[in-house]
């Protein structure tokens, strides 16, 4: 009989694994893949990888900005995708060693729930029958497909983010459908890699979700860099390389080698015998309280499969929030200060309400806008360019709504928000805290004395 047993090791998985292991539960996790999950294999860490080489080589193609010159500066296409295999490798390796070193009992197979009873949950792998007294489910996401018609999986022209990581050669063209993160991520990378790239957005904007200021200065740098952008424009059908869309109520069409089919993701539940445990489902997934616990009595789901959060770093302080629960420590799951980063180039990070968010509560809100260039280590670093850093504080109590950016390295200082968010502080207090200089994260307190 295990104290926890987990299906899935993917970031909620796997640190819910290496917490509960550390306290002392005796813990099993079941993994019919690799150890890491999407994030790991399919998802952050590869595309991350190819970004930052995209990056690399962009940087060398401007080095005389700063005084650095290079001839003949070229790509490796087969090299960048080596290294990202080799990165996926390595992380891939460090999660079973923290396994390991936790005391996890990991299971390679696909687990089948046979039921809950008073004794405790069973569970099927392999033709081995397991016990637990309770049972976290982290079995994540898959790439959504709606049904438009032509758009085939089985046509090696489309694809989407698990077949596109595994592209071989460089496409002339690539077409993506959908806008967000992942789309725009991708559109990065083959971008500057010299691809011509078309986003087809159903939405007026890119990045839905994200402050739409931000999501629009981001547009407009990829519309530079030389990306055709298509918003409002409804998918209609897909016809061999060619992707048919209505906007105005013309129908148009752009067409591309590739195909890349970014439309979001819904949770995996089925295929694992969820249905013997009777729990309750909403539209996007599993239902959960605030401390991941289902309607069932010691049936817990943290990630992707709740299909509320769908980010790793959800996922991972989802899954120690039951551990915590499970090990005396009461906690309880906040939604309220989840980061929120697209890793272009340049980055966009934000976090907490956006302005429209505000709006549409009905907040009384200020904001705050900065460039970037108001932090000497931006100007220092990002020659030629700029950026935004907007600050949302309520209008009666100072207190911070949100913070949204648009600059590098963004991804890496927005936590200093997050906590501002997390903590309920205010201006003032942000005021008094004292920042390193010189750093690009002097910007969100620069903000702060803007208002």
């Amino acid at each position: 009989m295990y104290n926890l047993m987990i299906i899935g090791g993917g970031p909620a998985g796997y640190v819910a694994a290496e917490r509960a292991g550390h306290k002392g539960l005796s813990v099993l996790l079941f993994e019919k893949k690799s150890m890491g999950g999407v994030c790991l294999n399919e998802g952050c860490i590869p595309t991350k990888t190819l970004l930052y080489s995209a990056k690399m080589y962009e940087n060398a193609m401007h080095g005389d900005r700063y005084g650095i010159f290079s001839d003949n500066i070229y790509y490796d296409y087969s090299k960048i995708f080596a290294r990202k295999d080799k990165v996926v490798r390595r992380l891939v390796a460090g999660v079973e060693s923290a396994m390991k070193m936790n005391h996890v009992t990991v299971i390679k197979g696909e687990a089948m729930i046979l039921g809950h009873s008073p004794k405790g949950v069973e569970v099927n792998c392999n033709g081995e029958l397991y016990l637990g007294e309770n049972l976290l489910i982290c079995t994540g996401s898959e790439a959504f497909v709606p049904p438009i018609p032509g758009l085939n999986m089985a046509d090696e022209r489309i694809m989407t983010n698990r077949e596109i990581l595994a592209l071989t050669e460089l496409p002339a063209s690539l077409v993506i459908i959908g806008g967000g993160v992942i789309g725009m991520e991708f559109a990065s990378f083959y971008n500057s890699l010299g691809v011509k790239v078309t986003v087809v957005e159903m939405l007026p904007e890119i990045l839905g979700g994200l402050d739409l200021e931000i999501s629009a200065m981001l547009r407009g740098i990829y519309t530079k860099k030389g990306i055709e952008f298509h918003l409002q424009a409804k998918v209609t059908k897909v016809e061999e390389n060619k992707v048919f869309f209505e906007n105005d109520g013309k129908t148009e069409f752009v067409e591309g080698e590739k195909i890349l089919a970014s439309l979001g993701r819904h949770a995996v539940i089925k295929g694992y015998g969820l249905e013997n445990l009777n729990v309750e489902m909403n539209h996007t997934g599993i239902r959960i309280d605030d401390k991941m616990q289902t309607n069932v009595p010691g049936i817990f789901a943290a990630g992707d499969v709740t299909g509320f959060s769908l980010l790793a770093h959800t996922a991972s302080r989802e899954s120690e929030v039951v551990v915590n629960n499970l090990t005396g420590r009461e906690d309880r799951m906040r939604y309220d200060a989840i980061p929120g980063v697209v890793y272009t180039n340049p980055e966009v990070a934000g976090v907490g309400l956006t302005e429209e968010a505000v709006k549409e509560k009905g907040i009384a809100y200020k904001v705050a806008k900065l460039p970037m260039a108001f932090a000497g280590r931006f100007v220092v670093e990002n020659e030629g360019v700029n950026g935004m850093c907007k600050v949302i504080v309520g209008e009666k109590n100072g207190k911070v709504l949100g913070v949204h950016m648009l600059g590098n390295p963004c991804s890496e200082i927005v936590c200093v928000a997050c906590m501002a968010i997390e903590q309920e502080m205010t201006i003032e207090k942000m005021q008094k805290i004292v920042f390193p200089h010189p750093t690009v994260s002097e910007i969100i307190k620069e903000s702060m004395f803007a208002f």
